[in-house]
């Protein structure tokens, strides 16, 4: 179906009938064959319409007058409409005026005598100031003659004739010079009609010449007549018309007698015709109920009655019997419409207004209400069984998994994708056919009813049947609803519910306008309500499900540094599905529709929706847990050299010969550390923020966040342990193979001048372990290298404690050894670790001696020196965050 055909302009604006108007517009038929109408001012132009395109249209205007529109009408786009309008007018035709309506001329016969009639009265009269008028094409318009002279008129004939009508109407566009020489030529005509019979004469001399001639001719013709007849030509005329006279009263006798006997005939006809009507009327009453014309039939039924009720005649008897088994089969055929279904309520109306009129025996409108109620309840039952066996036929193609997950859930916005509504479950479709049915059915019974108890129907109304009626109308709904819930029982994914959702709005909205009574609209509502709560869940629970399967998008690329380390793109996208998925809970299920209560008004629903949202968090907890250890198998797998095992090995990278892609176990370990930092420090508040200003249940009042969410703060400490693991035990376990390598022992007389190669080695690992926390998580330095410091100050009390003899060379070098450890490691040693050094200390003999208390001094201040990268590596400011390296190793500037 096209746009309807606008008229926008035509050319001309006005002209009597006939006149050829240029239609211009726009959808005026896309062919010839598509236009199939043409009115100007309400006349039918089709005729000659002549199409020329979707643009214009040339056509003929007909016998129209006054303003009006032009309306075209094509069978692509119906009936149009017009913004301009043409006026027409019927003007006075005279010979010398062009004219493309034909003027009735009556015939140039020839007189007896010869001479041929004048020219035809029925022209416009010339001018009566001889002026030209076939400049002025442009009238006047008539409204505003009509304005200016009311019920005057410009015609000369008149009796109201006004000179000012007559000038506007045919001189508007006249100088005034031509209508001074008119009036000059009105006064000489009039003072030449003033002159005498002479001068009447030289005016009219061609006249007074016809008429002698005429004379002339009919003296001639008289003598012809006088030699042909004699002289007295009258006698033969008059007997003549005696012999017609009687001719004619002969005639008039026979019509007379035909006239009696046409009389008489007409009289039995009429006696014939009238009981033809009741003869007839059995075959009239067939041919009509198979037309379906039954308000026909039952007025014939009312006037045979009122005319034949009373009779004795024996014939009538046998028709009024023949007619009553006709009407009792009509009665029996309309009751079983009745049951039929489906009718609008206007044909329901009508087959009980059928019925009540045939005066059925009991109550046609209870019987049509019932049949109604029946038949709704029937639809629904049919409409179920339908697609429970389409559904079975999925079921046995084991199929029906895969149909209900066919929606796709957007990461922006969970939605019905167009693809997905191809192919729709077929619980859902049956769920959208009952909301069809009680929106196109229950409406027409409720009406039905009210009609009923109103006294519409024309029956006698039982005020006993509102109760009745109510419990049909509730248990309608009830089944409905029913029906509908347990199909939204099964396995229905979230955006089918909220396709659902929609669905079942829409129908209790045209429920609501129908003035229902509350129980029955609250059948509905608690449904509805029910539906919300459970779309609610379902959601929460879909988008649940994608939280736990973001790892798959994690790049291990750090996007953002903050005062919790490097942070990935992981925690955004977590935060964006939480924000869109709240976003469209509350303009789908939250947001309260017409006669719908606030979602969370119990302390049930509302722990309902704080699980949901925990849930949110608790997956994406998986999510973090799953990334963090996915990379231990294959971590268990590869040698670890990242901390030395041998003294002067290489610290800090792997093998060139060791092919990795991205970044390594530990890497990733910290790198979570950060997500979940971050997840726990800014996204849990934000999200709190963000839904209590969405209008959701503040979380803070249900929900501890700094103890409820134990599963983020249990894998932080997992994770920290894995990572401590994996870094501190190899670094802790060489301490003391470097110690003794070589089968040295702390009881040798060679002047020590450097620290012993485990001490380096453990500045070095330190160093490693700092330089890959600092790269990946500058934040996590204090937090992971406090642990490692402790563990290393626990390792050295316990072998320096186990050492069974000293020397002074040995004590020399143990204190020095222990002693710059425990100053360069000083930032980041807790209590507990600065009392394993001193344990550490304590174990070693003390030197009473001063000069050899020197030596340790200056030995202590030479290792310094020589030291001090080593030492400042170590001791480099850790909140300085602004600069980081990423784990491709390039240096990036917050600003």
């Amino acid at each position: 179906m096209g746009p309807p055909p606008v008229v926008t302009g035509i050319s001309p604006k006005e002209g009597p009938p006939g006149t050829r108007v240029i239609v211009r517009g726009e959808f005026l038929g896309t062919k010839v064959q598509d236009l199939i109408g043409l009115t100007i001012c309400g006349c039918d132009c089709l005729l000659s319409a002549e199409w020329k395109s979707s643009n214009k249209i040339i056509a003929r205007s007909g016998p129209c007058k006054g303003r009006g529109d032009i309306i075209v009408t094509t069978r692509s786009g119906g009936q149009g409409t017009s913004t301009v309008q043409f006026r027409g007018y019927y003007e006075t035709i005279g010979p010398m005026k062009e004219s493309a309506v034909w003027v009735e001329e009556p015939p140039l016969e020839n007189f007896v005598w010869g001479r041929r009639a004048l020219s035809p009265t029925n022209y416009q009269q010339d001018d009566p100031l001889g002026l030209s008028v076939e400049g002025n094409d442009k009238k006047f318009p008539e409204d505003e003659l009509v304005e200016l002279f009311g019920e005057s008129s410009g015609e000369l004939t008149n009796e109201k004739f006004h000179p000012g009508w007559f000038l506007l109407q045919h001189h508007h566009a006249t100088t005034m010079e031509d209508l001074k020489a008119g009036l000059a030529y009105l006064k000489r005509k009039v003072n030449s009609q003033k002159e005498g019979q002479l001068s009447f004469l030289k005016a009219n001399v061609g006249s007074v010449m016809e008429q002698l001639d005429t004379l002339m001719l009919l003296k001639d013709q008289f003598e012809a007549d006088v030699k042909i007849y004699g002289d007295d030509p009258t006698l033969k005329l008059e007997e003549s018309i005696k012999r017609s006279m009687s001719e004619a009263n002969k005639l008039f006798d026979d019509v007379l007698a035909r006239r009696d006997k046409a009389d008489a005939t007409r009289n039995a006809l009429a006696l014939m015709q009238r009981y033809k009507f009741l003869f007839c009327m059995p075959i009239n009453i067939e041919k009509n109920i198979k037309r379906g014309n039954y308000d026909l039939v039952i007025n014939d039924y009312a006037r045979v009655k009122n005319l034949f009720k009373n009779t004795d005649v024996d014939v009538f008897k046998k028709v009024l019997i023949e007619i009553e088994k006709r009407i009792c089969a009509l009665r029996i055929l309309l009751r079983q419409k009745l049951e039929e279904m489906p009718f609008s309520l206007e044909e329901q109306k009508k087959l009980i207004r059928n019925l009540v009129n045939l005066e059925t025996e009991g109550d046609p409108a209870w019987d049509a209400i019932d049949s109604h109620a029946k038949y709704l309840d029937k639809s629904i039952t049919k409409c179920v069984n339908e697609h429970m066996l389409k559904l079975e036929n999925i079921n046995s193609d084991n199929s029906i998994h895969k149909t209900l997950k066919s929606v796709q859930i957007n990461s922006k916005l969970l939605r019905i994708n167009k693809s997905d509504e191809n192919n729709v479950p077929p619980q859902i479709s049956c769920i959208e056919s009952i909301c069809d049915i009680v929106i196109e059915q229950l409406p027409d019974l409720w009406r039905l009813g009210q009609c009923y108890f109103t006294g519409q129907l024309h029956v006698m109304v039982d005020t006993e049947k509102q109760a009745p009626f109510k419990n049909l109308v509730l248990s309608s709904m009830q089944h409905a609803m029913e029906t509908m819930k347990s199909i939204c029982g099964a396995n229905v994914e979230a955006p089918w519910l909220l396709h659902i959702l929609r669905c079942v709005r829409q129908m209790y909205a045209s429920l609501i306008h129908l003035d229902l009574p509350s129980d029955a609209l609250d059948i509905f509502g608690k449904f509805t309500y029910d539906l919300r709560l459970q779309c609610l869940v379902a959601l929460f629970k879909q988008t649940a499900e994608n939280v736990s399967s973001l790892y798959r998008q994690e790049t291990w690329q750090i996007e953002y540094l903050n005062e919790d380390g490097g942070v990935t793109k992981l925690p955004y996208l977590f935060e964006n599905i939480v924000v869109e998925t709240t976003k469209l809970a509350r303009e789908t299920i939250v947001v309260c529709g017409p006669r719908e209560g606030p979602l969370f008004s119990t302390t049930a629903h509302q722990t309902l929706y704080y699980n949901s949202i925990k849930n949110l968090f608790t997956s994406f907890a998986r999510c973090l847990q799953q990334l963090a250890f996915s990379g231990s198998d294959e971590a268990s797998d590869d040698e670890d050299t990242s901390v030395s095992q041998l003294v002067g090995s290489p610290t800090g990278y792997k093998s060139k010969g060791h092919k990795h892609q991205g970044p390594t176990w530990e890497q990733c370990l910290l790198i979570s550390l950060s997500n979940i930092r971050y997840t726990l420090n800014t996204i849990l508040p934000k999200m709190r923020e963000f839904l209590k200003s969405q209008g959701y249940p503040d979380l803070s009042a249900a929900v501890d966040w700094n103890t409820d969410w134990t599963q983020l703060d249990t894998l932080d400490t997992a994770v920290l342990d894995a990572y401590l693991e994996r870094r501190c035990d190899p670094l802790v376990g060489t301490i003391e193979p470097s110690m003794y390598l070589g089968g040295l022992e702390w009881d040798f007389d060679t002047e020590p001048t450097h620290l012993k190669p485990y001490a380096q080695e453990i500045l070095a690992n330190l160093i490693a372990v700092h330089a890959e926390v600092r790269r990946v998580a500058p934040a996590l330095l204090k937090r992971v290298l406090s642990h490692i410091v402790e563990t290393i100050a626990e390792e050295l009390a316990r072998l320096m404690s186990c050492v069974t003899q000293f020397r002074p060379a040995g004590i020399i070098q143990a204190r020095t050894d222990i002693t710059l450890l425990r100053n360069a490691l000083m930032p980041y040693s807790t209590p507990r670790a600065r009392n394993f050094f001193e344990e550490a200390l304590d174990a070693i003999p003390k030197l009473n001696n001063k000069q050899d208390l020197v030596k340790i001094e200056t030995l202590l201040l030479k290792v310094t020196t020589s030291m001090q990268l080593q030492i400042s590596c170590l001791n480099c400011d850790v909140a300085d965050k602004n600069t980081y390296t990423t784990t491709d190793g390039e240096r990036v500037t917050i600003v």
